[in-house]
């Protein structure tokens, strides 16, 4: 009881929402942080994962190279890559960009792997005769096989923030910025408030990430999001069988 009405008081105490190291100002830093890893995983695995999927080429080696990824832990990522970073950049080579990297490295994967499976699983014959009406290689990926696969992209990318959000706070070992600076102080000031108000800050924010991007993943799903590809679906069809497609 004790332990919670530290946490309680720590949490409520006005000091700690004021100045430049307050609840707001780490919660800030935190998402910043997030989303700037967040961005670049998008932005490096999902058109890697979209052309193996759409094109079947070297699906077996990245598959294999990102559940390599998954294996290697955040920590160990960020203390290889930091002494050539540090070496780069004094400053933040030492307190942000190994971070950035280890987040970029465990969040790829699972976008990598969703984005292959979801175009990978589009029908076929689907494709088939979207290319055989003489769309181009790209508006078969733009236009068909991204609406039909949108889920699945979307789950790819709502695990990958949920992954960042929660391992970011290793950074602050580092002295990177982001809500671990609050875990990483509490233990050399021996404050179990300051620590598990940390904690629940850090898993309040990754359940707030969580809900999110279920509602994205959901709204992926939307007949509106996903019109183009059944307007070329029904298109497709062959005479006299478009009401059993509609109907499945």
């Amino acid at each position: 009881m004790n332990l919670v009405v530290a946490t309680a008081a720590w949490l409520s105490d006005p000091a700690n929402w004021q100045g430049r190291g307050s609840i707001p100002t780490r919660l800030l830093e935190h998402i910043a942080l997030s989303g700037v890893s967040l961005a670049l995983a998008i932005a490096i695995a999902l058109p890697i994962g979209l052309w193996i999927g759409h094109t079947r080429r070297g699906a077996t080696l990245a598959v294999n190279l990102a559940n390599l990824g998954r294996a290697l832990p955040s920590l160990a990522v960020i203390g290889l890559v930091l002494p050539i970073t540090a070496a780069l950049d004094p400053q933040n080579g030492f307190k942000l960009y190994p971070t950035v990297i280890a987040m970029v490295a465990l969040a790829a994967p699972p976008i990598l792997v969703n984005a292959y499976a979801g175009v990978a699983g589009v029908d076929p014959d689907f494709v088939e005769s979207a290319r055989g009406m003489g769309m181009t290689e790209a508006g078969i990926l733009r236009r068909v096989e991204i609406p039909v696969a949108l889920p699945v992209i979307a789950g790819g990318i709502r695990s990958g923030a949920v992954q960042i959000v929660a391992t970011a706070t290793l950074g602050a070992i580092f002295g990177g910025p982001g809500l671990g600076q609050f875990i990483v102080e509490a233990i050399s000031q021996n404050d179990d408030g300051k620590l598990f108000g940390g904690v629940v800050l850090i898993a309040a924010l990754s359940l707030a990430t969580e809900v999110a991007f279920a509602a994205i993943q959901r709204a992926a799903t939307s007949p509106g999001l996903r019109a183009p590809a059944r307007a070329w679906q029904s298109r497709s069809v062959p005479d006299g069988s478009e009401g059993a497609q509609a109907s499945s």
